[in-house]
């Protein structure tokens, strides 16, 4: 009688419930670990091996063992047919219970809609809310008066990365996270910046005048170096090839530019690979004055660069090595003032048409000549990265990361504070939800304070680094809030193709008096209007390029660029100059967009990621690659042996594996949690399958063939096909057909994954 009352107990008093209606275990790859259900008596589990418990086995006794124990008593027999009556009304409720839980069993969404209206479906462990109900909630928790309030928390005047102030500011955002009840914990990382030596300036004499420069750019190579000063206007390679055409020789030379465009790290790059000797980077604005100081890095590629590749946890031990992105020439920024007073006395030829849009320049002729003096001083120092996580309640093992920069080289207040208080306001207003308003997320959100974003988004890369082979199988996206308001009147966002459908979805639900971002900034043509490339400094960019996680970064912006980032004017007072007093108003514009993105993404059954929109862009680099190659073709440089076919099978083999999925999605009848999480799964792997897995990530971390940087690339294959046509040098047709082959089968094997079982394959190469 104790064992059926505690039958009984069991299926009516069963365990709390879990994130699912099962206890599904995955492994650490993330694989799909069956379910087992495993229904016995105690009995049973006395059984052995052959189905007879070797104590049920008595000598010359041949009585049936209830016989045996009981008697055949008419009070035994009463007991038996009692017990056989309990076990059978057992049995009737085990069956009537599984019966019901299998009505009950999640669903997903009968179709897959990248980023349109999902379909409502309950599921046993997370009932599906109303979006309309979601967008809603977030919008009445999320709003200017309590960002206001985060400003004020969150601002400071100095908190460089490693400082007391950066410290402090992260054991705010660490206490804020506990109080939402949320996971936390924080990571220390013991990496290597330079800094400006204490007690001497770095120095810019031209014709007998010495500047010093309280500003400097970490990185850079260190020395001395004196050579005729050279105008490049902002550094882009494009402008050094006009220079080259003009036949002006780089080598040797110390060339002025520019700051905007592109990253600093990328000018010191392109001036470096043609010899020149050092690079002088001004601000070219009326706005920031002749005497405002600018900070950067010449790092050209993320994390610190001297444990490329690997994690700078003080307890690892590699040998020395270097970044291949760190400059071999002195890199240092100067003031506009002093940039004026070498610019306006420079001969030489005149610059473009194109370059004198705001000034008139001479290029600079032999006898400009520049000395340079940089003594930077190389230390190690502690920084910090503070999370917090709202686990799913589906697929907690699954996730979405919302990161900021918490550190900035003075007050910050655009480049970080507003990022941060947009983080711990998200965090905010979405723990409330789950807590009071009855949403359940099906995935876990992860929120992430990085520190040393002002380096090259160390503090975020070194964490990468150091979860790389897991966060491969577990994170799905990245939303990236560094300087997410700059001015009022346009909107930019540079994201993977995959969440393309997503944005736009976004941008048209994201509203200001009724007025979308979409009809505000989008308008006819919303690609066109608001997107843009993403850019190497990006905090995104190695969460895309390097470790192969969809990423999105998107900022309000003016007529012209904020000019303070950098430097130590980045304050409120600049920024509601630049945006008319509307700051607040518009970082919850911004949160919403983020939280709309980030809920979506955790609230449908499937991934509103479209792997369908890679294959628009893979198409155009396949399409640019066939026209060069006929080009060269017909210069003979290349064999006739070597087509496009290859590469245009293998696009073809993408396209249909992705929409073979897509179509696999709508006709499924798709009854359960895992069968989403297989095909979420697939969409998973699409970003992850660009990386070359034919590329050392510590030589070249940036490995994604279509949106990285180096060899393996689109954009190489490109470049090399130009030096063949031209007849360059450094063209080699052995070189091409390798990186040509290796960008292929990367195509093809990323077409192979998604098409999921190894008998689904569409392999025609």
């Amino acid at each position: 009688m104790d064992q059926a009352r505690s039958k009984i107990s069991k299926i009516f008093n069963g365990e709390p419930h879990s994130y699912t209606r099962f206890n599904l275990t995955q492994n650490m790859e993330g694989d799909n670990s069956q379910v087992e259900m495993k229904l016995s008596s105690d009995v049973d589990e006395e059984v052995g091996a052959n189905g007879v418990g070797d104590h049920l086995n008595h000598a010359g006794n041949n009585k049936p063992y209830a016989a045996q124990k009981l008697g055949r008593t008419p009070k035994n027999l009463c007991f038996v047919a009692a017990s056989v009556l309990l076990i059978f009304i057992i049995g009737y409720l085990i069956g009537y219970v599984v019966h019901r839980k299998k009505d009950l069993a999640p669903m997903c969404a009968a179709s897959f809609l990248p980023a349109g209206d999902a379909v409502l479906s309950e599921t046993g462990a997370a009932p599906l809310m109303n979006w309309d109900d979601v967008k809603k909630l977030l919008g009445d928790k999320l709003t200017a008066a309590q960002l206001e309030k985060a400003f004020s928390e969150f601002s400071r005047t100095e908190h460089r990365a490693g400082s007391t102030g950066d410290e402090d500011l992260g054991n705010k955002v660490l206490w804020r996270f506990k109080e939402l009840g949320m996971k936390t914990w924080a990571e220390e990382h013991f990496v290597k910046v330079q800094e400006l030596p204490a007690s001497v300036s770095n120095k810019v004499v031209y014709k007998g005048q010495q500047e010093l420069q309280r500003g400097f750019l970490s990185y850079s190579a260190n020395g001395s170096a004196t050579g005729a000063a050279l105008y490049a206007h902002y550094g882009q390679e494009s402008e050094f090839r006009q220079l080259r055409n003009r036949n002006i020789d780089v080598s040797g030379r110390v060339v002025l530019v520019r700051a905007g465009k592109i990253s600093f790290a990328e000018k010191v790059a392109n001036a470096a690979k043609l010899n020149a000797s050092a690079v002088l980077i001004y601000p070219d604005s009326h706005d920031i004055g002749d005497n405002t100081e600018l900070y950067g890095h010449v790092h050209l590629g993320s994390g610190d660069p001297y444990t490329p590749g690997f994690p700078s946890f003080n307890h690892t031990q590699f040998p020395p090595v270097q970044s291949s992105g760190l400059p071999r020439i002195l890199a240092q920024t100067i003031t506009a003032g002093t940039a004026k007073k070498i610019l306006n006395g420079l001969g030489g030829q005149n610059p473009p048409q194109e370059w004198t849009s705001h000034y008139y320049y001479k290029l600079g002729d032999e006898s400009d000549v520049i000395t340079v003096d940089v003594n930077n001083v190389l230390s190690e120092r502690k920084i910090v990265n503070v999370f917090g996580v709202i686990k799913g309640f589906v697929d907690p093992d699954r996730y979405v990361i919302v990161g900021a920069q918490r550190d900035s080289w003075g007050p910050g207040f655009a480049a970080s504070t507003v990022g941060t208080s947009v983080l711990v306001e998200l965090a905010r207003s979405i723990s409330d939800m789950v807590k009071n308003d009855g949403f359940k997320l099906r995935r876990s959100i992860v929120f992430a304070s990085w520190s040393a974003g002002e380096y090259g988004s160390i503090g975020a890369t070194e964490w990468l680094e150091g979860y790389l082979s897991s966060l491969s199988m577990k994170a799905f996206s990245y939303i990236n809030l560094d300087g997410i308001v700059t001015g009022r009147t346009g909107f930019k966002v540079a994201t993977s193709p995959l969440m393309y459908s997503l944005i736009e979805k976004t941008l048209n639900e994201v509203k200001d008096k009724k007025v979308s971002l979409f009809s505000q900034f989008a308008k006819t043509d919303w690609q066109s209007n608001v997107l843009e490339p993403m850019k190497v400094d990006n905090a995104a960019y190695p969460f895309l390029a390097f470790s192969g996680i969809p990423s999105v970064s998107f900022r309000f912006t003016g007529n012209s660029d904020y000019n303070f980032l950098g430097t130590m004017l980045d304050t409120r007072e600049k920024l509601n100059i630049a945006t008319s007093s509307e700051v607040a108003q518009l970082a919850e514009r911004a949160g919403r967009f983020a939280g709309h993105v980030v809920l979506r993404l955790v609230h449908d059954h499937l991934l509103p990621l479209d792997p369908t929109s890679y294959y628009t862009v893979i198409r155009s680099q396949v399409a640019r690659i066939n026209g060069k190659v006929k080009q060269v073709h017909r210069s003979q440089l290349l064999p006739r042996a070597l087509t496009v076919q290859w590469l245009i099978s293998a696009a073809g083999s993408f396209d249909r594996a992705s929409s073979s999925l897509m179509e696999e999605i709508q006709n499924s009848n798709l009854e359960d949690i895992e069968k989403c999480r297989i095909l979420n799964d697939r969409i998973m792997t699409v970003e992850r399958n660009f990386l070359s897995p034919y590329i050392s990530p510590r030589d070249v971390p940036f490995r994604h063939i279509l949106l990285g940087s180096g060899p393996h690339t689109f954009g190489a294959l490109s470049g090399h096909l130009d030096a063949l046509k031209t007849s360059d040098p450094e063209a080699d047709t052995d070189l091409f057909h390798t990186q040509f082959a290796m960008v292929t089968w990367t195509v093809q094997g990323c077409a192979n994954s998604l098409s999921g079982d190894i008998w689904s394959l569409d392999n025609e190469i």
